[in-house]
């Protein structure tokens, strides 16, 4: 009875933390991916021609600048909100940039190499949007809560009515309240103590601040 209910908390405890840790990751990839595609739309702007290359370019900082108030703002807050709406009125601003660096060349391969990697920074941004509202379903986090605290409720009460020793249940019983912890924690990206870090739009801000590698 004792390790049969252990392990059917032991089972709820591993799946809500896997969802998490799950989630958890994949938001910390598409961040990762979207820094790496405005980085090469960076490159790509580089090779425009005058006066889209340095509008784009300037735009692209800002830009990034904005990735970053995202990444840090906490999700379905009115900040973050804000924050998706000015990355998203960046990108029509840049998109606009693309379409005169075609017009203005329509058979050079740069503005073409510039409006594809553009396409991908903007598909990357949507990704990172989705992955932050990709949360663990209420329903899995109450029946970890409920079916936990229901198999921790009866061990303690199997082992007082046997008069066994009840370390064992309130041992069980903070190991699974700090499984939980981690769980919740994990599924919130913005909140808590573990949180998805910005590092990758930081470092490429940082790097934006050079002369451009490519002269005009």
């Amino acid at each position: 009875m004792q390790g049969a209910l252990l392990g059917l908390v032991g089972l709820l405890l591993a799946f809500g933390l896997t969802m998490a840790v799950s989630r958890y990751e994949g938001r910390r990839s598409v961040l990762v991916d979207e820094a790496n595609a405005i980085g090469t739309t960076y490159l790509c702007a580089q090779l425009l021609s005058e006066p889209e290359r340095s509008e784009s370019l300037e735009l692209l900082r800002v830009y990034t600048d904005a990735a970053i108030v995202m990444a840090e703002a906490v999700p379905s807050t009115d900040d973050h909100d804000r924050a998706v709406a000015a990355v998203e009125q960046l990108q029509d601003d840049l998109w606009a940039l693309a379409g005169q660096a075609i017009a203005a060349d329509p058979m050079g391969s740069a503005p073409r190499l510039y409006v594809e990697s553009l396409n991908e920074t903007i598909d990357a941004h949507g990704l990172r949007v989705a992955s932050l509202r990709n949360r663990v379903p209420t329903s899995v986090q109450l029946l970890q809560v409920v079916g936990s605290a229901v198999a921790l409720g009866v061990l303690a009460m199997y082992l007082s009515m046997f008069g066994r020793n009840l370390v064992t249940s309130l041992l069980a019983g903070a190991f699974v309240v700090l499984i939980l912890l981690v769980s919740f924690d994990l599924d919130r990206p913005r909140r808590g103590f573990i949180t998805v870090p910005a590092t990758a739009l930081i470092d490429l801000r940082a790097s934006m601040e050079g002369e451009p590698a490519a002269a005009p």
